[in-house]
C-alpha cells in the first residue's frame, strides 16, 4: 500500500476518534484538531498521489468515501447539537449516495470515475465550514464567526446539488451500459 493510500486509511481511522472526542469533550479544541488533521489529510493524499504518480483504484474509491464518512459524521454531530439544520445533512447524504451509486455502476463495467472539481469545491466548503463551527461553538464572543461557518455548510449544500447535476451530466454514459 502506497503512502497516499495509507493517509486515506488514517483519515478513516480518525473519524471514530473525532466522534469520541466530540462527545467526551463537547466542542473541544482536541476534536476540532482531529477533524482538521483528517480534513487536511484529504489534500495531502491527493497531492502525493498526483505528484508521485501513485493514483490507484483503491485511492479513487476510498479517498472520496473517507471524505464522505468524515463530513457526514461531523454534520450529524452538529445536527444533533442543534447547530445546523437537517437540510445540508440530507442534501449531502443524498448527493453522496447518488454519486456512489454511479461509481458502483461504473465499477461493474470496469470503469472508475474520479472526483470532479465541483465535488472537490463542495468538500472544501463543507470542511472549512465544519472547522469554523468546531472551533467557535460554545464561545458567545465568536457567534458571528460560527454563523459564518454554518452559512458555509449551507452553501456547500447548494454546491452539492450543482455538483450532483454536473456529475450526472458528465457521466450519463455510465447508465447507458445496461
Amino acid at each position: 500500500m502506497n503512502l497516499p493510500n495509507k493517509i486515506t486509511v488514517v483519515r478513516l481511522l480518525l473519524v471514530p476518534v473525532f466522534i469520541a472526542l466530540f462527545y467526551y469533550y463537547q466542542y473541544s479544541y482536541i476534536a476540532g484538531i482531529i477533524f482538521t488533521i483528517a480534513a487536511l489529510s484529504d489534500f495531502l493524499d491527493g497531492y502525493l498521489a498526483r505528484k508521485n504518480n501513485q493514483i490507484t483504484t483503491f485511492g479513487k474509491f476510498m479517498d472520496p468515501l473517507a471524505d464522505k464518512i468524515l463530513v457526514v459524521s461531523a454534520q450529524v454531530l452538529l445536527l444533533e447539537e442543534g447547530v445546523i439544520s437537517a437540510l445540508p445533512v440530507i442534501v449531502t447524504v443524498y448527493r453522496e449516495f447518488a454519486v456512489s451509486g454511479y461509481r458502483l455502476i461504473a465499477a461493474t463495467h470496469g470503469k472508475t470515475i474520479a472526483a470532479g472539481i465541483s465535488g472537490k469545491i463542495k468538500t472544501v466548503t463543507q470542511m472549512i465550514g465544519i472547522v469554523i463551527v468546531l472551533f467557535t461553538k460554545g464561545f458567545p464572543a465568536l457567534d458571528n464567526i460560527m454563523r459564518f461557518g454554518v452559512i458555509l455548510i449551507d452553501i456547500s449544500a447548494v454546491i452539492a446539488v450543482i455538483s450532483l447535476i454536473m456529475y450526472i451530466k458528465q457521466n450519463s454514459h455510465v447508465l447507458s451500459f445496461d
